[in-house]
C-alpha cells in the first residue's frame, strides 16, 4: 500500500485518452469518452498497488484533481499484465469508466501530457497535470 507523500508519473499515450474508442478488441463496442492512468508496473510494485486479484488489498482510491475538477471521485486500480498478475496497471473510475475521460476533457489534455498522481494517504490519491 502506498506512503503518504508517495507519487509517479504517467505519460498520456493515445490509448488512455480514447481508452473507449482506441483499442484492439472485438468484445466490446465502441464507447466515446472511456479514459484511465497507466500504472508502470515498476511503480505498481514498488507502491504494492494491487488489482482484484490480490486478497484483501485495497483497490478504491478516493480521488481528487489540483484543479478541483474531481472531488472525493473514486479510481479503482485493476488490470493484469499476465494470467496470474496480483499487480495494477491502471487507474480508472469505479463504476464510470468515463470518469477519468472528463477530466481529460477539461483540461484539454493531449498526447504526451504527464500526470502526476501523489498519494495524499495510502488510499487517497491527487492527481496533477504537470
Amino acid at each position: 500500500m502506498p506512503n503518504i507523500g508517495d507519487t509517479f508519473v504517467t505519460t498520456l499515450k493515445r490509448a488512455h485518452l480514447f481508452w473507449g474508442s482506441h483499442r484492439h478488441t472485438t468484445t466490446r463496442g465502441i464507447v466515446y469518452g472511456e479514459a484511465y492512468l497507466h500504472i508502470p508496473i515498476s511503480q505498481a510494485r514498488r507502491l504494492d498497488i494491487f488489482n482484484e486479484k490480490q486478497p484483501n488489498a485495497n483497490i478504491i482510491y478516493k480521488c481528487n484533481t489540483n484543479d478541483g475538477f474531481l472531488t472525493d471521485a473514486l479510481l479503482k486500480s485493476s488490470g493484469k499484465r499476465s494470467e496470474n498478475d496480483l499487480y495494477a496497471k491502471q487507474f480508472h473510475g469505479n463504476g464510470n469508466l468515463k470518469l477519468l475521460g472528463t477530466w481529460f476533457n477539461h483540461i484539454n489534455a493531449q498526447v504526451g501530457d504527464r500526470i502526476e498522481i501523489q498519494f495524499i494517504t495510502p488510499t487517497e490519491i491527487l492527481l496533477t497535470r504537470i
